[in-house]
């Protein structure tokens, strides 16, 4: 499920979601529902000055983090919280992150690239089930380690795929995924049957535990809200943007 472990020669074919739920794919899901014009992914932070120079001034935004605060010179950092529609609205924001926005470029190969996260789940699974090509789960993890909260959404996703609810056998998808989906489809199941494990596997995660101890805990509670947005950011690598999937 790690970019690292990824195959791109798997790819082709397929359809490839990267999730980073703390915080990337969170807060380009809520730049594209305020009105963003587009989210162009960079890996780094000179690649990101560097594009948002070169386009007509006060078009773009530059967003981001590094080591979960905001980057100097940028205009924001990493909280969904921060991409309002008084701030977004109209803007493309060049957006470069330490762990999502890899994650992303690893994903270049598939057909087609979306970005997922609790906040537009229902509508991811709507996308996935529509398009009906393989699904590739990509988790960008925290600092190149698998961290709680993305695992729950690869399990949530894979789960709801396969028609899986809380009540059905645990092993009940054995035998038609890998062992790494399986894992994650138990992990999800143990851990969301009520609200306040679900809450507390979010901030005891590796990425939430980074969050709390930087003053970012509303981070954690927003991203754990399902639901709240009824579009998918799908990424358009020949466009080199990412606008709302159709």
């Amino acid at each position: 499920m790690l970019p690292a472990l990824l195959d791109p020669e798997t790819l082709p074919g397929s359809q490839a979601v990267m999730i980073d739920v703390l915080r990337a794919s969170t807060t380009i899901v809520h730049a594209l529902a305020h009105g963003a014009a587009g989210v162009m992914p960079r890996e780094s932070v000179e690649q990101a000055r560097e594009t948002a120079a070169a386009n007509p001034p006060g078009t773009v935004l530059l967003g981001g983090e590094r080591g979960g605060e905001r980057i100097h010179g940028f205009d924001l950092d990493n909280s969904p919280l921060a991409y309002t529609p008084e701030v977004v609205a109209d803007k493309t924001v060049v957006f470069t992150t330490t762990n999502g926005t890899r994650a992303l470029e690893k994903c270049a190969a598939a057909d087609r690239i979306f970005v997922g996260c609790f906040v537009n789940r229902a509508a991811l699974l709507r996308v996935l089930q529509a398009d009906g090509r393989p699904v590739h789960l990509v988790c960008a993890g925290t600092d190149g380690h698998l961290t709680a909260e993305d695992i729950l959404l690869a399990g949530c996703v894979a789960a709801g795929l396969l028609g899986i609810g809380p009540d059905d056998p645990r092993d009940l998808a054995r035998g038609s995924v890998d062992v790494q989906t399986q894992m994650a489809i138990d992990y999800y199941l143990a851990r969301s049957g009520d609200e306040a494990t679900f809450r507390q596997t979010m901030r005891a995660s590796r990425g939430g535990q980074n969050l709390i101890r930087l003053g970012h805990e509303a981070d954690i509670e927003r991203a754990g809200d399902r639901d709240l947005f009824d579009l998918v950011p799908e990424w358009w690598p020949d466009r080199d943007l990412i606008s709302i999937a159709s």
